[in-house]
């Protein structure tokens, strides 16, 4: 027996408490959603949904939802589109400052949200932008952009360039290879990255908090409402219902992100 093999017990219990310590408390907001007091605590005094039924009648609340699916739908099409170019360039050419600019893009990453935020509504408000929907979407385009193009870089690495250039050779330009090639096989690398920039843009907060103005998306409302103790199941509800659409949403992206390889896998046999 290896000495890898020796520690795997003890490293599979490492990450069972560590994923049960980074959880739990998520997995504690739909349980308390269902409680049919005010208070957070346990004991539960009963269960019920109306706090469920009571978020339809929420006029500020659907707003705020549809302002965030007005933010996150056009963040996903903005990042995914620039991350598209990006990531192809990066893994089809190679070029001075190469790294240098794969660093750059990646840099919101690491970046402080809170310093760009606080950068962004001094810059919008030199040149003249008012805090709105649209400086919000720049603002997650920015921040979702790394998203996307690590996920199709690794779209483009697992997708063989000799059938582009089989496509060359048979006289296709290329517009049409990049259409009828390319785009089929990293089709759902795209797919990924509009799930996953959608999903990083409706849950974000700090950027929509300092740029949205008086257009306040989803996060920017909950944060309004918790204030509030009376509101608080009101919120528990509507934070379990977007955590079980987050979730959703990621698990088709890593589909998509697997299929990619498959179509890849195949493509070059």
């Amino acid at each position: 027996m290896t000495r890898l093999s020796r520690l795997m017990p003890g490293l599979r219990a490492y990450v069972l408490l560590y994923l049960v310590f980074l959880y739990l408390p998520v997995l504690l907001i739909p349980l308390f959603s269902f409680n049919d007091g005010t208070v957070v605590a346990f004991p539960i005094t009963g269960l019920t949904l109306q706090w469920y039924g009571q978020l339809a009648s929420e006029d500020a609340l659907l707003r705020s939802l549809r302002n965030s699916f007005i933010v996150a739908g056009a963040t996903a099409v903005f990042s995914t589109m620039l991350g598209l170019f990006a990531a192809r360039a990066y893994v089809r050419n190679r070029f001075r400052g190469q790294r240098w600019s794969e660093g750059l893009v990646m840099l919101p990453l690491v970046t402080p949200v809170i310093i760009v935020a606080s950068a962004m509504l001094t810059l919008f408000m030199l040149i003249g932008l008012r805090p709105s929907l649209a400086t919000v979407v720049l603002g997650h385009t920015f921040l979702t952009l790394p998203f996307a193009v690590a996920i199709l870089k690794s779209a483009f690495e697992e997708f063989d360039p000799s059938l582009e250039e089989a496509a060359y050779d048979l006289g296709e330009t290329v517009p049409g290879t990049f259409r009828r090639v390319t785009l089929p096989i990293v089709a759902p690398g795209i797919v990924a990255s509009l799930l996953v920039t959608f999903t990083v843009s409706f849950d974000e907060f700090v950027l929509a908090f300092f740029l949205s103005g008086d257009r306040p998306t989803l996060p920017v409302y909950i944060w309004s409402q918790i204030r509030f103790p009376a509101r608080l199941p009101n919120t528990l509800a509507l934070g379990s219902l977007l955590l079980g659409f987050s979730v959703l949403l990621l698990i088709l992206a890593e589909y998509f992100r697997r299929k990619t390889r498959r179509i890849a896998a195949d493509a070059k046999r």
